[in-house]
């Protein structure tokens, strides 16, 4: 595929990026309406500002998404549902006052927030907590598990990296990705970590080949990975 023909498969869609800035726009306007203490038109010097910045969003995000989502996983009319509940959505990431902001990882706290369907392949920051029988009998452990945990940085903690978790938590390392073993009993015994999931996946494989985890897994919109 030549340079040019990937530029137009990641192309933002305009129904998309406006369905995304007027979501943005509606959601400030009510906001500015429920919460008196809320001047916009001050925060932005003029609404015409306030009209960029939710145009500048919209654009990110589609673009972004574009990359990122498996829109072949998501049932819904995208721009519809970009519609309904873009605008809230963000305001999980940033408040109405403070669109000026919004960055480009913020993309993924809304995504996660939406339950979007997303490529564990462009190394995103995803929570995966995948188990898959073992086919060998004889074996202690009946199943393994790849899972995403995160060290916290004084090096106190290991703790799972879950849906709900913000990715870009300060307190925390990036997430990696922890092997283990469950036995019979349905406990859980750590193997060793992974940086990545081709790694996890790699070393699985040599160890129970036919074990059945996936190439690359998704995380689904209802936050369970497939």
């Amino acid at each position: 595929m030549s340079e040019e023909q990937e530029a137009i498969l990641i192309e933002p869609d305009p129904a998309a990026v406006f369905a995304c800035a007027h979501s943005l726009w509606e959601a400030c306007r009510n906001e500015a309406s429920q919460n008196p203490a809320v001047d916009l038109s001050a925060d932005y010097s003029g609404w015409d500002q306030l009209m960029r910045e939710v145009m500048r969003i919209g654009v990110m995000f589609e673009t972004w998404a574009s990359e990122n989502v498996l829109f072949d996983e998501f049932d819904e009319v995208w721009p519809y549902f970009m519609g309904d509940n873009f605008g809230k959505a963000c305001f999980s990431v940033v408040s109405a006052s403070h669109l000026d902001q919004f960055k480009e990882r913020d993309c993924l706290r809304v995504a996660l927030h939406l339950k979007l369907p997303l490529r564990l392949g462009n190394s995103l920051p995803i929570p995966i907590d995948l188990k898959a029988d073992n086919p060998l009998g004889g074996s202690t452990f009946v199943a393994f598990r790849i899972q995403t945990v995160r060290s916290s940085l004084d090096g106190e903690d290991i703790v799972p990296f879950t849906h709900g978790d913000d990715p870009f938590d300060e307190v925390f390392s990036l997430p990696y990705f922890g092997i283990y073993g469950v036995n019979t009993d349905g406990l859980v015994e750590h193997i060793c970590d992974r940086r990545t999931y081709g790694e996890a996946l790699k070393l699985i494989r040599n160890l129970v080949p036919p074990v059945n985890f996936p190439d690359e897994p998704i995380l689904n919109v209802r936050g369970r990975e497939v």
